[in-house]
């Protein structure tokens, strides 16, 4: 077991996102997952219902509890909620040794359309915890929310990306799976240039968090020494895979197979 990843994010009942997610995302991949639980939502594949933010004091407390005991060698954020735990993270983060790696997954909007961000938090985001970030993993509603760009393709998605890296976030990697492209190209953006991670579409409503799953699979591959663009790879073809052998449960958008490295072992 290699890569202590805490995560920072809301608690999914069904297991398909938020912390049960990241927790067997980075299991799979062979690290170790602490966490930082922001809020209890009420959801399944069909929706989410219902949305307990957690006291901001009990999400501080959490943070020093698991960093002054096992300690993280890359930190997730996944769900925020709203801006009080927002301006908390940032607070707290902003005290880190600036090795350690940040992944944020900026979310905004779960699957099936429901807001899981109040007002304001994607200016927070932008403000405070942008510059702190090794990376931010925006899908393209989010980077539009985010960037105020009009992304279309991935010409604009690199240029929302490098939006986001003069706010100051080390990279960006835009993820395309929101569109509706036979192929979908995700664009890593750093200070160095672009590249273009390209997959076929597979046809099927089990995406329930793959962007909780694709930031955690980033996380742990940075917590692990690896370089972005090789932890961004093997994260991208760990969640296709996943997405292909999904399980097939819930009659909404469905959970991923994230226990697929594990099998015939």
């Amino acid at each position: 077991m290699k890569g202590r990843v805490l995560i920072i994010a809301g608690s999914d009942p069904s297991g398909g996102a938020g912390v049960q997610a990241d927790i067997k995302t980075v299991t799979a991949l062979g690290g170790y997952a602490a966490t930082a639980i922001t809020a209890l939502t009420v959801q399944n594949t069909v929706g989410v219902t219902d949305v307990y933010p957690t006291p901001p004091d009990i999400i501080a407390a959490q943070i020093d509890a698991v960093l002054s005991d096992i300690g993280a060698d890359a930190i997730k954020i996944g769900m925020i909620g709203n801006i009080e735990t927002a301006e908390l993270i940032a607070a707290k983060l902003v005290k880190l040794k600036s090795a350690t790696p940040i992944v944020l997954d900026p979310v905004l909007v779960a699957s099936s359309g429901d807001v899981l961000a109040g007002d304001g938090v994607a200016g927070v985001i932008i403000e405070k915890l942008a510059p702190l970030c090794t990376v931010m993993t925006p899908n393209i509603e989010e980077a539009v929310a985010l960037t105020g760009i009009k992304v279309r393709d991935e010409d604009t998605m690199a240029v929302a990306g490098a939006a986001l890296i003069a706010r100051g976030a080390g990279a960006a990697l835009v993820t395309g799976g929101h569109g509706r492209d036979d192929i979908i190209k995700d664009v890593l953006v750093t200070v160095a240039g672009e590249r273009v991670f390209s997959n076929p579409r597979i046809k099927t409503t089990s995406t329930h968090g793959t962007g909780c799953t694709l930031a955690s699979a980033i996380a742990v591959g940075l917590a692990q020494g690896m370089a972005l663009p090789r932890a961004v790879k093997r994260a991208i073809s760990y969640v296709h895979k996943a997405i292909a052998t999904a399980p097939g449960y819930g009659a909404g958008y469905g959970p991923l197979n994230h226990t697929h490295t594990l099998e015939n072992r």
